[in-house]
């Protein structure tokens, strides 16, 4: 049976990439980024590669600005086909860009992607301030695209009112919550993954 999901984010920068690498070296899924944007630094895939030691399927598009796909892309003169992203046959975990209504193009949404792809999404929300109303709001667009949502993955300190109250009011399950871990290392990783998430929840 295969086994692929799409992770994404209710924001930018809340770890999703981390998670990423720690679900993907769990269950020995290969990783594909359909769009990376900025390359100044590590890339997620190197860094999933890093973290998680998996198969890297090689970016659709590597933009060298580090801002949202449509302007990246735009800026750095590409033009993006959207018909021309579509995952890689087999097991696989897929990592959206920021948050669901991040643009690919003008005129086209990851959340779009993911209503056309029809993969089950893992929504990652980090615990602090304002993450209930995030929270929510992601996963009422990616409801109302009739996107398959597998459940909601917390990243940050524990804030159980707001973890809770988000999978209540939206009916996502509750799948675990990743700590902010330091030092992160491949095996740091792993052992958190294991300590805060039933693999069983991912089959």
């Amino acid at each position: 049976m295969t086994t692929r999901f799409i992770v994404t984010g209710t924001d930018t920068g809340i770890g999703k990439t981390v998670f990423s690498a720690a679900l993907a070296g769990a269950l020995g899924l290969p990783y594909w980024k359909p769009i990376q944007s900025g390359i100044e630094d590590e890339s997620d895939s190197e860094a999933v590669a890093r973290l998680a030691g998996v198969p890297i399927h090689p970016e659709a598009w590597r933009l060298v600005t580090p801002a949202s796909p449509h302007l990246a892309a735009e800026i750095d003169g590409v033009t993006i086909d959207a018909h021309a992203l579509v995952p890689p046959p087999g097991d696989l975990l897929i990592e959206g860009a920021g948050g669901a209504l991040v643009p690919v193009t003008r005129t086209l949404l990851y959340a779009d992607l993911f209503a056309r792809w029809q993969v089950p999404v893992i929504v990652c929300a980090r615990t602090a301030l304002g993450t209930i109303n995030h929270s929510l709001l992601t996963i009422e667009a990616l409801k109302a695209r009739a996107v398959p949502i597998h459940g909601i993955a917390f990243i940050g300190d524990a804030a159980e009112d707001s973890e809770a109250i988000i999978s209540e009011i939206s009916g996502v399950r509750r799948l675990g919550r990743l700590p902010i871990i330091d030092p992160l290392t491949s095996e740091t990783l792993a052992d958190a993954f294991k300590a805060n998430f039933d693999p069983a929840d991912f089959l």
